[in-house]
């Protein structure tokens, strides 16, 4: 594959969209309609230098992610952190209907934000994942959108970036919400992936292909593994590692009460590559080392 192509700049976006000037060079905010051509269809992939976060309706354009593609759903928000490869695979036959904020790194740099905006998790989700909104939380959204447009549009002074730095977070604070909510309400869909996951597990015991990590288990189920960790937290509590943690002790417990191996043995098939961690792991999770464990059956 060739190198991706690298949009650097704000601007560089702007005239790629046929849109005018961007009227700050570190942030944008512009509505789909607004754009006059898409030379990104050209392109076979590309990454983006900044972050964007968009609310697309009425589009029936195509966006490859990985090895995916998605479809843009009515009131679907989906958000991009720099250096995302993404491939543009089809222009839709709709007039795309939305609208896009984009600013750079630089934009938040040295600001409780700049600091914070890792722990927004959903910018490393896969679009597959996006946030679907109803329409009263997409009312409230596309109000922060115009909020933050509106003052992008104001004239530059010393208050617009403080301004649209407040806006920005208070936009990502609601998507949190909204995201929390998505995970609750899709709980059919939660149950199925979970299912999938213990599968997982399971198979990597049985194969004796050792330890998975989350991003291993997310991987074999087409999920981000920050996405899968948030889905697990919010709907059970337990992060994808404290489950798997909770299954390593649940299947540990087994072998030591129905079977004569010897704890390292018992580690090893767990996937440790250190009986002393196996060991350390029991004891933190059941106030018991395995041998006390196995000695209370006895």
């Amino acid at each position: 594959m060739n190198k991706p192509y690298l949009i650097n700049s704000i601007s560089e976006q702007h005239r790629l969209l046929g849109l005018a000037k961007p009227k700050h060079p570190l942030i944008s905010v512009f509505r789909h309609e607004d754009a006059v051509f898409d030379v990104l269809t050209e392109l076979q992939h590309f990454t983006l230098n900044f972050y964007c976060i968009s609310i697309k309706k009425d589009y029936d354009g195509k966006l490859k992610y990985g090895h995916r593609h998605y479809d843009f759903d009515e009131g679907m928000m989906a958000f991009i952190s720099p250096n995302q490869l993404l491939m543009k695979q089809s222009p839709g036959t709709k007039p795309p209907g939305g609208i896009t904020l984009m600013f750079h790194p630089d934009f938040i740099a040295n600001t409780p934000l700049g600091a914070r905006i890792k722990n927004f998790h959903f910018f490393s989700y896969e679009l597959h994942e996006a946030l679907h909104l109803s329409e009263q939380e997409e009312a409230k959204i596309e109000g922060i959108f115009s909020s933050i447009e509106i003052e992008y549009q104001s004239g530059i002074d010393n208050f617009s970036q403080d301004v649209m730095i407040a806006q920005i977070e208070l936009l990502l604070q609601y998507s949190s919400r909204f995201y929390a909510r998505q995970f609750i309400t899709r709980k059919v869909a939660n149950d199925e992936i979970l299912t999938r996951m213990e599968n997982v597990l399971d198979q990597y015991w049985n194969l004796q292909k050792g330890l998975p990590t989350v991003r291993q288990i997310a991987t074999e189920l087409n999920l981000s593994a920050d996405y899968l960790s948030d889905m697990l937290r919010i709907t059970s509590g337990q992060t994808a590692q404290q489950h798997i943690q909770a299954r390593v002790i649940e299947k540990a417990k087994q072998l030591l009460t129905t079977t004569d191996l010897r704890i390292s043995e018992i580690a090893y098939q767990m996937g440790f590559e250190y009986p002393q961690s196996f060991h350390k792991l029991f004891k933190n999770k059941t106030q018991m080392s395995p041998m006390e464990y196995r000695s209370s059956f006895n």
